[in-house]
């Protein structure tokens, strides 16, 4: 009870730090502070409830480690990066200038046409300053970077064994709460159904965001568009939100696999030896 509550008390300190970090590090108005406050205080409380409570309600793959830990990583490290940058602009240090050359190399070797961050500039307004498209290419670069980085290093862990680690059960009903295992057809083909809707997902999402970003550039005032925390948020969210659906996606294929091996294995099991897939 003690460790369960202490872990969630660090997961809620955690997200809470991740919401207000880009407040934190760049100049904002009270008001401001005061909204990311809130969101701060509710996402950490649902984290500590969440996690603290005994049956799960939410989040899935609580108990299926690192899976959450890497996408919060990759969205919190993609975020301080980006303030770091913004930063920079106000008050210049050598880590926010480094970041930003990173970015501005990263960006420009993959604006080529079709390309993520090409696509990103195109749906932007042509009114806006070059130094801002160039502020938005080296963000962009980045960002898709440490998502390749984060679904490579999944990809790497699930299949040398590591995901979900060797010897170890994994429970469907607490990683996968909003999953009935009961209801409708077969498991095995529910999991791999909603691991290809996943998978597609995580390829569309980008241009969905991409399209609200080009009604957004058309539709707010000029003077909020280059606000570096819209600039950090809408970044972050278009380069975490696909690759969270695509390590989705492929976790639960990775779940399917699983459940038809053991499947396998009890029909060719003795009849004192057979089991049931948990």
């Amino acid at each position: 009870m003690i460790t369960r509550f202490t872990g969630a008390f660090v997961r809620m300190v955690l997200v809470m730090l991740l919401i207000a970090l880009p407040s934190m590090l760049l100049e904002s108005d009270a008001d401001t502070r005061q909204i990311i406050a809130l969101l701060a205080l509710f996402a950490g409380g649902l984290v500590l409830v969440e996690y603290g409570a005994l049956y799960p309600s939410l989040i899935e793959f609580r108990d299926a480690s690192p899976f959450n830990r890497l996408r919060f990583a990759m969205l919190f490290v993609t975020v301080a990066i980006l303030s770091l940058i913004e930063r920079g602009e106000v008050v210049p240090s050598l880590l926010s200038s480094l970041l930003g050359h990173l970015g501005q190399t990263i960006g420009g070797a993959i604006d080529f046409p079709f390309s993520p961050v090409r696509l990103v500039i195109g749906a932007l307004s042509s009114e806006m300053p070059p130094e801002h498209l160039d502020r938005v290419r080296a963000a962009a670069g980045i960002s898709y970077l440490v998502s390749l980085i984060s679904l490579v290093i999944f990809v790497f862990l699930m299949r040398s064994g590591r995901w979900p680690g060797r010897g170890t059960s994994f429970n469907v009903w607490v990683n996968l709460p909003t999953f009935d295992p009961t209801a409708g057809r077969d498991v095995v083909y529910r999991l791999e159904r909603d691991a290809r809707v996943n998978i597609l997902l995580g390829f569309m999402l980008p241009f969905l965001i991409l399209l609200g970003m080009a009604q957004a550039a058309g539709s707010l005032p000029p003077v909020m568009l280059p606000d570096p925390q819209m600039l950090i948020w809408g970044i972050a969210a278009w380069c975490f939100l696909p690759a969270s659906l695509f390590m989705r996606g492929i976790a639960m294929n990775r779940i399917a696999a699983m459940i038809r091996e053991q499947r396998r294995l009890a029909d060719t099991a003795g009849p004192g030896q057979r089991f049931v897939p948990a």
